[in-house]
């Protein structure tokens, strides 16, 4: 099955009270999105989608081997930069996306692996219970999701538990929303 990943990166970071983005906040020594960047390519995808909007990105994923597509109705949720890349995977023929979010550093890479080889319409990494991120979805549950809004997959998951499979990972899946939360882990 033709899968890619997605790091989902286009949102404004409005709970992060600093002069800079959250992605571009430092985490010992390099970037909140260098850290979930280096664990996604860790785990051997040959295709790698970032989807930017709220801050330019260019300069913290330049040396690495992934495509780079601006959402510019970032303002309109989560869900706007899932239809971006549910529509940039059509149009390459994926049947699969595994998405995972930028500020989220320290998902391991055996956990995105883990999810793509799930074969369920919809799997979610679970940590002790909880379900989290990576999600993958593939092709057939696209049309169901939400255009725009805050809520993603979420939504599809909850209202439809007979196509999920929760698949258990190591790692930990913590955001980092505020500044307090990247001075815990720093």
């Amino acid at each position: 099955m033709k899968t890619a990943a997605v790091l989902l990166a286009a949102g404004t970071g409005s709970r992060f009270k600093s002069s800079h983005h959250k992605l571009l906040a430092d985490l010992k020594g390099r970037s909140v999105i260098s850290h979930a960047l280096a664990s996604l390519m860790q785990a051997g995808f040959s295709d790698v989608l970032v989807v930017t909007g709220a801050v330019n990105l260019a300069d913290e994923l330049n040396e690495v081997d992934v495509e780079i597509v601006n959402n510019p109705d970032y303002v309109r949720g989560i869900a706007s930069s899932i239809s971006v890349a549910t529509k940039w995977a059509r149009a390459r023929g994926f049947e699969a996306l595994v998405f995972g979010l930028g500020d989220q550093p320290k998902i391991e890479p055996i956990a995105w692996k883990s999810i793509a080889d799930a074969r369920a319409p919809i799997a979610v990494a679970s940590y002790d219970g909880k379900q989290r991120n990576p999600v993958r979805l593939s092709r057939e549950v696209w049309p169901l999701l939400p255009s725009f809004g805050d809520e993603g997959a979420r939504l599809l998951i909850r209202s439809r538990p007979e196509l999920v499979e929760a698949v258990p990972c190591e790692g930990s899946p913590a955001d980092i929303d505020t500044l307090e939360d990247l001075q815990q882990w720093n």
